[in-house]
Parts: structure tokens; C-alpha cells; sequence
């Protein structure tokens, strides 16, 4: 085991195999950040773990090195379950499980809504070696897909909740609680779980694990922040806000876009609303930006392929909800402009820690008017740092071009996008009704060969 007096200058001064080690190094993963340095020698230890860090700081190789260093000493059935709140961080997840498990045929099973539960199911049943799901996929399976597909889960060693602060909510209480009663109980004696937290956010639901788990007299517990008071935003992060009226929004965005400074930039796009990232993307494609949504409506396809466009630089814009905002490891991603004011301050962090990641610079504009005032004021809190007001480049002048340039075709172009879009969902009940009238004359044609008969 390594020397913990050491500052460990690789993985393998904290005692990871050299396979392990060679398969990090070939995806340029050499030096363990703060977080994975904190806490892969307590998790190969066999403690528990509650760990906290920024985003964009490494927490999926924290726990992903320790799982499958064990995982390589004993092969065999579900090792270990991965729990995410996110369809698109389950699949990011998978992806680097799979790349890191490659030279020991490392078998995961993607469990996630929007695709086939019986292809699900089959997968399940053999026993793969790590299971990531999101909690509603996994309860639906618990719940219809029987003992024998889901069996395997008795054994698991290891279980991670990833993003553990959006876990340990409300919204995920019961599917949760279903995933949890399907898994060995949290514990150091045989056959119960190691159980691994680890989240940009440690909120007091966080914490009381950690008062829980002592006085239930369980497995030892390690507890690890790193810098996620001090530093809630990248210190390479420019944070800038736009003051304009409600009205103007899309007009200043589409202006703002296309500055000399902005026009060659990945930017992603935050809304509150998937209804306004619908309408926006309609309306920034009909103004010539190379742009592709993402938010829960899409089908999952779509929802996949928009992300892999946007990574592979296909387009140039992400507009996005909060799907997009925690955890995607999206490596170029220069701008970030919050289109709607998060009304959660810890979503308003996440949301900007897609840009100025690992050291590198970004810039986060936020577009405020008279309504958001204290919901602004709640961020500068949480951050500790005051926004700074937007100020026009150099021979450039925002309001003056929108008021002048933009703000009339951008009103026509965004009234064409709500035509546009309200045409689709006509044609879409349409279509809809015509499939249903089709099947219930199927219905009644055969229920008439059956009288016949």
C-alpha cells in the first residue's frame, strides 16, 4: 500500500495496478488530482467515502481507480453499481469504465431511460461486470423484470452514488430507496457493501451519512473536501452579467454570439425551461448559428446525438436545462451564458464549471433583468465574488447593434420558430391519431373474424 506521508506524483505511489495505471496513462490521466490523491488509498483500504470537490476536478477516476483495482483481483459477477442522476452522465460514465476496463475485458451495463428495457434486461441477466443506472431505470427493472434478471445485484460489492447531493433529494427518495433494497446492506462484515458518495456540492443530507453510519456502528467512514467552499468557482473563471429587459433576451444573445470576440467560441446556453431551450434553438438556427439542443423532452437518441455533435465541434452552440450541467466532461467549452438566472445558487456553480476546466480559462455571462436582482445576489453569496458588468469590446456596442440591427429580425425569426414548432405538434397529433384509428380499425376487423369464426 502507499506511503500516505508521500504526495503521491502518480497512481501507482497509491498503490493501483500497473495494468490500471498504463490504461489511465493512455487517456493522458498521469497525476492524480487533490480529490483522487484524498481518496483512493481509504477506498482500497476498504472505507466508505464521502467525497467532495469542484466540478471538473476528477471525482469519477476517484472512485473509478479503487473499483476496478478490486474488481481485477476477483472478476467475477456485479462488482459494483454506479447510481447518477443524469442519462447523459450515466453514458459518459460507461464510456470511461469501458476505456479504463478495456485490457481486462471489462464488461458494464448501461441502464437508463429512453431505450429498450428488454435489451436492458438481457444485459443485466449476465451478470455484467459494473451496472451504472440512473435510479428510475433500475427501479422500474426491480420492479418488472424479475429475480432472475436482477439477482446478480445481491452480490455487489461496491455501490456509488455520483452527484450524491442531487441523489440524496426528494425527487429520487423512492426510486432510490427501490435501488438500495436490491443491493447487500452498507456494512464491513461479510458480504455487505463499500459504499462511495462523492458530489461537487457536500450539503448537510451529505454529511449526516457520516454521523449515521458511526453510530450504526458500520464500515469507517472517510470524509474528503477539497476546495468546494473556497474555490465554488473556477479561479480561471471570468463572471459577468448583461443587464436587459425581458424582451431583448434572444436579440442580445444572437448579437452577443456573433461579436468578433464570441463568433469562433463553443458556448453552451443555460435555460430554466426546456420550452425556451426549444424555441431558442429554433429560433439561433434560423439565424444561421450552428446550434443543437439538449434537455429531458428529446428522445434519448436525440439527446445522445446532440451531445456527441457539440463534443465533436459539428456545432457550435449546446443550448441546455440543467441536464447539461453537472458532470459532462466536455473539453472545449469557452463560453457560458445563463440565457435564464438559476433560481438555485449551487446550479448557477455547476452550470459555469462547464467552462474553465482543468486550469484552463472561461468566461460565464448572465443575462439579468429588474426581476432577477435577488437571485443574483444569492449567487455573489454562495460564490463569495461579485459579477462584473458586461462591457463591450473594443469598436463593438452591444445595445447599439441591437437596437439598431437585431432586435426587429430576431422578433421575426423567433415568431417563425413559434410557428414552426406548433406546426411539428400539430403533425405530430396528427400522425398519433391516424396510428390510433389505425389500430382500432385492426381492433374491430378482427373482432368481427372472431364472431364470424
Amino acid at each position: 500500500m502507499a506511503d500516505s506521508t508521500k504526495t503521491p506524483e502518480s497512481f501507482a505511489d497509491l498503490g493501483i495496478d500497473r495494468w490500471l495505471v498504463d490504461s489511465l496513462g493512455a487517456m493522458a490521466i498521469r497525476k492524480p488530482t487533490p480529490i483522487q490523491a484524498a481518496c483512493i488509498q481509504p477506498i482500497l483500504e476498504g472505507k466508505d467515502c464521502i467525497g467532495g470537490s469542484r466540478t471538473g476536478s476528477g471525482k469519477t477516476i476517484a472512485f473509478a481507480a479503487p473499483i476496478l483495482h478490486r474488481w481485477s483481483e476477483d472478476p467475477t459477477g456485479i462488482f459494483a453499481l454506479i447510481l447518477t442522476p443524469t442519462r447523459e452522465l450515466a453514458l459518459q460514465i460507461a464510456e470511461q469504465l469501458t476505456a479504463l476496463g478495456a485490457p481486462q475485458n471489462l464488461k458494464a451495463c448501461l441502464l437508463i431511460g429512453g431505450t429498450d428495457m428488454r435489451a436492458q434486461a438481457i444485459a443485466l441477466a449476465t451478470r455484467p461486470h459494473i451496472v451504472i443506472a440512473t435510479p428510475g431505470r433500475l427501479a422500474d427493472h426491480i420492479r418488472s423484470s424479475g429475480e432472475d434478471t436482477i439477482c446478480g445485484l445481491r452480490r455487489v460489492r461496491f455501490v456509488v452514488l455520483d452527484e450524491a447531493d442531487r441523489m440524496l433529494s426528494e425527487t429520487f427518495a423512492g426510486d432510490l430507496e427501490e435501488c438500495l433494497g436490491a443491493v447487500p446492506p452498507a456494512g464491513a462484515g461479510p458480504g455487505q457493501r463499500q459504499t462511495l458518495l462523492f458530489t461537487a456540492t457536500v450539503t448537510e443530507e451529505v454529511r449526516a451519512l457520516k454521523e449515521m453510519e458511526r453510530r450504526e456502528g458500520r464500515r469507517e467512514v472517510f470524509v474528503c473536501e477539497v476546495d468546494t467552499e473556497r474555490l465554488a468557482v473556477p479561479a480561471t473563471l471570468k463572471q459577468r452579467y448583461l443587464l436587459l429587459v425581458p424582451y431583448t433576451r434572444e436579440a442580445y444573445l444572437h448579437t452577443l454570439l456573433s461579436t468578433p470576440g464570441n463568433e469562433g467560441k463553443s458556448a453552451i446556453v443555460f435555460t430554466n425551461r426546456t420550452a425556451t431551450a426549444n424555441l431558442l434553438t429554433h429560433t439561433l438556427k434560423m439565424l444561421g448559428h450552428r446550434v443543437t439542443p439538449l434537455h429531458s423532452e428529446l428522445p434519448q437518441r436525440e439527446r445522445t446525438d446532440s451531445l456527441g455533435r457539440f463534443r465533436a465541434e459539428a456545432a457550435r452552440i449546446l443550448v441546455a436545462t440543467d441536464v447539461a450541467s453537472r458532470g459532462l466532461d466536455i473539453p472545449v467549452v469557452e463560453l457560458v451564458v445563463n440565457f435564464d438566472v438559476p433560481r438555485d445558487p449551487d446550479d448557477y456553480i455547476h452550470r459555469v464549471g462547464r467552462t474553465a476546466r482543468a486550469g484552463k480559462k472561461g468566461e460565464a455571462i448572465t443575462f439579468v433583468t429588474q426581476y432577477d436582482i435577488k437571485l443574483v445576489e444569492a449567487i455573489e453569496q454562495r460564490t463569495g465574488k461579485k459579477m462584473e458588468e458586461y462591457v463591450d469590446e473594443p469598436g463593438v456596442s452591444l445595445e447599439g447593434r441591437v437596437v439598431r440591427e437585431t432586435l426587429q429580425e430576431v422578433s421575426e425569426k423567433k415568431r417563425m420558430a413559434k410557428m414552426d414548432i406548433e406546426e411539428g405538434r400539430n403533425e405530430n397529433g396528427k400522425r398519433k391519431r391516424k396510428l390510433m384509428d389505425s389500430a382500432n380499425g385492426m381492433g374491430r376487423s378482427k373482432k368481427k373474424i372472431t364472431i364470424e369464426k
